[in-house]
């Protein structure tokens, strides 16, 4: 086991990462690709030569991270396959990485004051309508269709993909879909962003991974909308 004697905690250290991929896709591909396991905190992935090809994510909860050690070991992502241990502590590392890091008697007092200050903005929150947001701000409410009015297309062996980030690449969506059986590619449109096709050998494939993945956030702000592709 990777992880050794070090305990299970909400932080991941994954390794042998591509360094040719440039970091901001790097981050959008982890986040993209963690966060089914759960909530995740923070993404740190740094271009200096020490630090190249590797990347911590932390998540809320410590059984996501360990969900995601145990599934993703060795995950063929952009080319070689992922290494995923259990970072030495739980956050520090992303503090020390991201510059953030604050000594633990300075972090205890900071810790003491924001817990007094949302403690006093409950206090006022109490009084008000209880509102519709989840904790991370997005809507309760379930994604619906771009365009409810459409005739759903009969089930195939291709996908249709929408409401994605302008800066998906089809690397991220690949590293997304081939995680289920049948996955054959992905197609986009350079000219038109923000959508794509997925193709599966049969539409029982193609099924399972729209079951999967409907909703699925590449980043907070985006629940992919998937429907069968019209032929």
């Amino acid at each position: 086991m990777l992880s050794g004697d070090i305990p299970p905690n909400q932080t991941i250290y994954v390794k042998n990462l591509n360094e040719k991929v440039k970091k901001e896709e790097l981050k959008r591909s982890l986040y993209a690709l963690f966060s089914q396991y759960g909530r995740i905190l923070d993404v740190v992935a740094l271009k200096t030569p020490r630090l190249r090809g590797q990347a911590w994510v932390a998540f809320s909860e410590v059984t996501a991270a360990s969900n995601a050690v145990r599934q993703m070991q060795n995950f063929p992502f952009y080319d070689k396959p992922m290494r995923i241990q259990y970072a030495k502590s739980k956050s520090d590392c992303v503090a020390k990485a991201d510059g953030s890091f604050v000594p633990r008697e300075k972090k205890k007092k900071q810790e003491e004051k924001a817990e007094r200050k949302r403690r006093a903005e409950d206090s006022h929150q109490s009084a008000m309508p209880n509102g519709t947001t989840t904790e991370n701000g997005s809507s309760n409410a379930t994604f619906r269709h771009a365009n409810p009015s459409a005739p759903e297309a009969a089930p195939n062996n291709i996908l249709f993909i929408e409401n994605l980030p302008h800066e998906t690449s089809s690397m991220m969506l690949q590293v997304l879909f081939q995680q289920y059986p049948g996955f054959r590619e992905v197609r986009m449109i350079e000219a038109k962003p923000g959508i794509a096709f997925v193709e599966f050998e049969d539409d029982v494939q193609s099924s399972m991974a729209m079951q999967a993945l409907q909703g699925f956030k590449i980043d907070p702000q985006h629940p992919m909308a998937i429907s069968f592709a019209k032929k």
